[in-house]
């Protein structure tokens, strides 16, 4: 369980592909703080520390239903990832709840800047479990965000500098793929009425 609040941004530093798998090595200031079978979300998508290849670094697998699922088969070395540890008992939930299971990617369709803050909006296919609404929340990356507006095919949302600053947020461009899990909450609703429950 995470709760969409960034800890530190870390950096691609290698890319080995095994099979369908790829060995994420990761470059983050968090490393020395890491353990063998620790969870992180990475831009939002759960994966597990399975080893310490030198000082400072550290290596995640994804498997091919994983990165089918999200946009971590377009990471490239020098790229900034999002990163977060799981949430532990007592600590505030400062976010939302969020399971660190990637629901679909979604394509960056307008960047604004409103001189102080901007509004980024973003395309994603129709399909009656991707659900926002106006003032809920959504996980972006990782990041716990407030909707602004809300489409069946796409949603925006308002980012503060602080956020811009302290997430790879602020290297998106038009036409990046970033990746959506959609709040748990709205999810099991729209299975029960899916159900006619």
């Amino acid at each position: 369980m995470f709760t969409g609040i960034i800890e530190s941004m870390g950096t691609v530093a290698d890319l080995q592909k095994e099979g369908s798998n790829v060995h994420i090595h990761i470059e983050s200031t968090l490393s020395d703080e890491l353990s063998i079978d620790q969870s992180i979300a990475h831009n939002g998508v759960c994966l597990t520390v399975v080893d310490f290849p030198k000082n400072g670094q550290y290596v995640v697998t994804a498997i091919n239903e994983t990165l089918k699922k999200s946009n971590l088969d377009n990471l490239k070395i020098g790229d900034f990832v999002n990163l977060e540890r799981c949430l532990r008992a007592g600590d505030r939930l400062d976010g939302h709840m969020v399971q660190g299971h990637v629901d679909t990617t979604a394509v960056c369709e307008d960047i604004r800047d409103e001189n102080g803050s901007w509004v980024f909006r973003f395309s994603h296919e129709k399909n009656a479990h991707f659900i926002t609404v106006e003032k809920g929340s959504v996980c972006v990356n990782g990041i716990s965000l407030t909707v602004v507006d809300s489409h069946s095919d796409g949603f925006s949302v308002a980012i503060i500098p602080y956020t811009y600053e302290h997430t790879n947020l602020h290297t998106l461009k038009i036409g990046d793929r970033i990746n959506v899990e959609f709040d748990i909450l709205g999810k099991y609703i729209a299975k029960l009425h899916q159900n006619g429950q």
